[in-house]
């Protein structure tokens, strides 16, 4: 798959050489103005980008540009601002469907992020499907609202969520799922790329396993759609769900894709208005695709940044992002090689934009905090993925994981502060 990097060729363990991706990261950095800042009175590093990237100008702009300028309730207004609030809302969609390409922009629903979409979908697929016996299968390594909502919707319908093993490098071990395989299974519901390892899943043939079977795949293509292209129709799963935030859009707006047939079957998720055609006492009927699953007035600035945020990034050359980020990844891993007391946590065959580990003798925690002092923005903890630590008997790693606009400087000074934070601690 392009632009993810594959552990075998990354040089892991050599020396770095200097990047010759070519592609111009301090002018891509000259649009994300958070960037310049200080944190602790240190030049801002910021790692931290698969809980949440940063935002360029272009996406801050637009959204500004709503609320200055048109703002306005979409679809039932009888005005001129309405009409203008409409035509970019639905702009947006049509930008969204073209991204993932979608055959039809009506399949696109907008809904506050990856988490609600699963959840839209376990409640009104899930009810509507799942009964006593059959099988939700979900790899150990998946973000809680990949497993949560599963279980909700199991404990209601005496349907059973099955783990799915993970292997010790972080890979979905595809022996294991083809055993799990049969007619009892009915979801196979599984993430694009783990936000705790990176690793990129198999997704083209773990949808073909799961369809061998008759049963239905969401992928959680959270961490996915920043690093690499993505198309709905080539993958052949019946959902695809995503976060705007991780994309360089807005907190609160994602996308839940989904088969125009599956979806058509759905009940609906939400009542209010927009979802409805007529009400009565008598009874309600529903509204068409999309509206059917959007009850209320969406977020409307919201659904008009992502869309600035996604013409941002495909106006970029995506293959020298790409090589970029693999750039990125190496030269990381070859410092860390280096690096006494450090151990890597997680070493599929295939990574996307994330660096988990832990150093000997600390606690995550600690790590995390005294980087923090040193302006080097990095996560910590279990990722919200509790399975795959104990999995691995761990409390959880620290994580710097990568997007466009890092550089080797940042990794450079990422391990620096390492090697304050050992000299503090032992």
């Amino acid at each position: 798959m392009t632009g993810l990097l594959s552990t075998a060729s990354a040089g892991v363990g050599s020396s770095a050489t200097a990047s010759a991706t070519g592609f111009d990261v301090e002018a891509v950095r000259r649009d994300f103005p958070i960037l310049a800042r200080e944190a602790n009175g240190h030049p801002l590093v910021y790692l931290d980008n698969a809980a949440t990237t940063q935002k360029p100008l272009a996406m801050i702009e637009a959204i500004s540009d709503y609320y200055l300028r048109y703002n306005a309730n979409v679809h039932r207004g009888a005005h001129a601002l309405s009409d203008e609030a409409t035509q970019a809302f639905e702009g947006a969609r049509d930008i969204l469907a073209r991204f993932i390409n979608s055959p039809a922009s009506r399949q696109v629903i907008w809904t506050r992020g990856t988490t609600e979409s699963i959840n839209l979908v376990a409640a009104t697929w899930g009810r509507a499907n799942l009964k006593a016996g059959d099988r939700v299968l979900v790899p150990a390594l998946e973000h809680h609202s990949n497993i949560v909502p599963w279980q909700m919707v199991a404990a209601e319908t005496g349907a059973e969520v099955v783990a799915i093993e993970v292997n010790d490098c972080g890979e979905v071990d595809l022996t294991a799922l083809k055993a799990l395989l049969d007619e009892r299974v009915k979801l196979v519901s599984f993430t694009h790329i783990s936000n705790a390892l990176g690793t990129v899943n198999p997704v083209a043939e773990v949808v073909r396993l799961a369809k061998s079977v008759g049963a239905r795949v969401l992928i959680d293509g959270a961490q996915a759609v920043a690093h690499c292209p993505v198309d709905v129709q080539a993958l052949g799963c019946d959902f695809y769900a995503f976060s705007g935030h991780k994309v360089f859009g807005p907190t609160g707006i994602g996308v839940l894709w989904g088969r125009e047939d599956v979806l058509e079957a759905m009940p609906p998720y939400q009542g209010g208005g927009e979802m409805i055609e007529t009400v009565s006492f008598a009874g309600t009927t529903w509204n068409t695709l999309p509206y059917k699953f959007e009850a209320g007035t969406p977020d409307i600035a919201g659904a008009i940044g992502l869309g600035a945020a996604i013409c941002y990034l495909q106006a970029l050359d995506r293959k020298a992002i790409a090589a970029h980020e693999a750039d990125l990844l190496a030269y990381t891993w070859a410092r860390a090689a280096d690096f006494p007391g450090l151990r890597r946590v997680g070493e599929a065959s295939q990574i996307a934009g994330v660096f988990s580990f832990l150093l000997d003798g600390a606690h995550p925690a600690d790590v995390g905090m005294l980087l923090d002092q040193q302006g080097v923005a990095v996560r910590t903890g279990h990722h919200c993925a509790q399975p795959l630590m104990a999995r691995y008997s761990i409390p959880g790693t620290v994580r710097a994981s990568f997007a466009l606009y890092n550089t080797r400087d940042d990794v450079d000074r990422l391990f620096a502060a390492l090697e304050k934070v050992r000299g503090m601690l032992f």
